[in-house]
């Protein structure tokens, strides 16, 4: 027991004779179980998610170690692998050591609020057509109802065909339960809801939204439909207008506001209020990936692994761009070891530290010294990994969730093996903010993953306008449910502003027109020409006129 509560614990009677507060006792052993539970220092048996941390690793890992070496392109030596991150090291601080004086951004030098001081990046030009070119947009498609804009990406993509196929021969035809869903796609999608919805003119009942909801529009089935929609997105690009395809991705979380009867929901210091979390995985070109729902204390770094690794793209993630919150040095660690690099922005980067990558060095990198810290303690996680490696292996074969495999890893926890992650992590850390520091297109293309990832919560913002943005149900299943047809839309959206783009700038006189700054502002995700709102009118006859497909 922590000396702060054997103060309280314990009390001294009249004879003088010290005593147990039972209630207070009984406070400190329940906070102590939640604390040891949530790093599974103590676990249920019988259980599936408290279970033995043990059964959450592979148990052939052995049998197929050399074949587990080879999935994640790592070495069978722990030597080798040390000598890699260890090299790398030392190369990314001699290189900030030796152009530091050239480096007109960056001040390292002994200061108490912190060492290092990073001057902002330039503001880049603005762009300066981007604003006719929307406009264009308006002009020649005017003011389309968002719903116009999901019928036009089910069409183009058959991204519905694996769920009207199922509906077998009864009296329910192919193309009924196709409007169908996506009235109740469009009405989870807006936060609206179903009875709003089907007050619209597209002769359908509110029973019958419900009853194909029920039936055929579960979790699985709609992030089934947002994947072949992202994927059309991709496939549908031109190269000459928006480059080769991209491997990075930025994250972040956003808090929507949920019942407080809801047992998920819970307050965020951060945001404030109670609700849930929904984190987000957005590729450059402003395109959803991923989204899940979690709750106000779940791990981002076990979110971020889940989003990067299990997508279900066409996309291969190679780089992660996220806010100052989504970074740790067990993240660090996580993702070296998987094989993707986490490029945060770091908020408070005058307090961080570099790492010596060699012990009995003092006078290596002058130019950084008042930056740097201790040596990494190699010995450690070469004592260790083969056991990162195992629990790395459960993550990519999902023998458990992400969360509660990294749960072990958490800063109740006395595992020898997270303190050998938390050293890998250091040293990842450490040859990133050398690179992060000395490299300005890095710091600007940080900054522009996460301004997508900020462009993207404004869509979500206009398109999920019902309920004042509250989610209305307590179910864990609607409120995936949501969370996805959410997702289902933006991408939508952004599949159809892809293909209205591209018949606008394939034209010579609008390509032309296009500077680099356009080029590089140029984005498919706005929405000056949808109308989220109003009545809801599905004419499946009428078609967006597009030339591309």
């Amino acid at each position: 027991m922590s000396g702060d509560w054997a103060e309280v614990v314990h009390r001294t009677d009249k004879r003088g004779r010290r005593r147990v507060v039972r209630m207070v006792y009984e406070v400190v052993a329940f906070q102590a179980l939640r604390d040891q539970l949530k790093c599974k220092e103590i676990w249920v048996v019988g259980a599936d998610k408290w279970r033995n941390p043990d059964e959450d690793l592979p148990q052939d890992f052995a049998e197929r170690r050399e074949e587990n070496y080879r999935e994640l392109r790592k070495p069978l030596d722990a030597a080798d692998f040390v000598d890699e991150l260890r090299e790398q090291m030392t190369t990314e601080l001699t290189l900030l050591n030796d152009r530091m004086p050239r480096l007109s951004w960056l001040d390292i030098a002994e200061r108490k609020s912190g060492a290092i001081r990073l001057t902002p990046a330039e503001a880049q030009p603005e762009p300066k057509n981007l604003r006719r070119i929307k406009g264009e947009v308006q002009r020649r498609w005017g003011i389309l109802p968002l719903i116009d804009m999901l019928k036009e990406a089910v069409l183009r993509t058959g991204c519905l065909d694996a769920v009207t196929s199922v509906s077998g021969g009864g009296s329910l035809s192919a193309e009924v339960l196709a409007e169908r869903l996506m009235l109740v796609i469009y009405a989870y999608g807006t936060n609206t809801g179903i009875k709003a919805v089907a007050s619209g003119g597209h002769g359908h009942t509110e029973d019958e939204l419900r009853y194909v909801r029920r039936r055929y529009l579960t979790p699985e089935t709609a992030r089934q439909i947002a994947i072949e929609i992202a994927n059309a997105a991709f496939a549908a690009r031109s190269t000459e207008l928006w480059g080769q395809g991209s491997t990075a991705v930025a994250s972040d979380s956003t808090h929507v506001r949920a019942y407080d009867q809801n047992l998920f929901a819970e307050w965020h210091s951060r945001y404030g209020g109670r609700g849930v979390l929904i984190y987000w995985h957005v590729e450059k070109k402003s395109l959803a990936i991923h989204s899940q729902l979690i709750n106000c204390t779940a791990s981002e770094v076990a979110a971020r692994v889940e989003g990067a690794m299990r997508h279900g793209t066409a996309m291969d993630v190679e780089a992660n761009y996220t806010d100052s919150h989504g970074q740790s040095e067990i993240g660090f660690g996580i993702t070296r070891l998987l094989n993707f690099d986490l490029l945060p922005r770091i908020k408070r980067i005058n307090k961080v530290k570099l790492y010596r990558p060699m012990a009995g060095e003092p006078d290596a990198y002058p130019q950084l010294t008042p930056a740097l810290t201790r040596p990494i303690r190699w010995e450690l996680i070469a004592q260790q990994y083969d056991q990162m490696i195992k629990y790395v292996t459960a993550i990519r074969t999902r023998t458990a969730s992400t969360e509660a495999i990294l749960r072990r890893f958490t800063p109740n926890a006395s595992h020898p093996t997270y303190a050998a992650m938390l050293e890998a992590g250091r040293a990842q850390k450490t040859i990133f903010v050398a690179r992060y520091l000395r490299l300005r297109d890095l710091q600007r293309e940080i900054e522009e993953g996460l301004n997508v990832m900020e462009s993207s919560n404004g869509a979500n913002s206009v398109i999920a306008y019902g309920k004042v943005g509250e989610i209305a149900s307590n179910r864990r299943d609607e409120q995936e449910v949501f969370v996805l047809c959410l997702r289902i839309l933006q991408s939508a959206l952004v599949f159809v502003n892809t293909l209205m783009l591209q018949d606008i700038l394939g034209e010579p006189e609008w390509a032309d027109l296009l500077t680099p700054a356009d080029r590089r502002g140029l984005t498919p995700l706005f929405w000056s020409h949808v109308r989220p709102y109003g009545e809801v009118k599905l004419n499946m006859t009428s078609r967006l006129p597009l030339r591309t497909s």
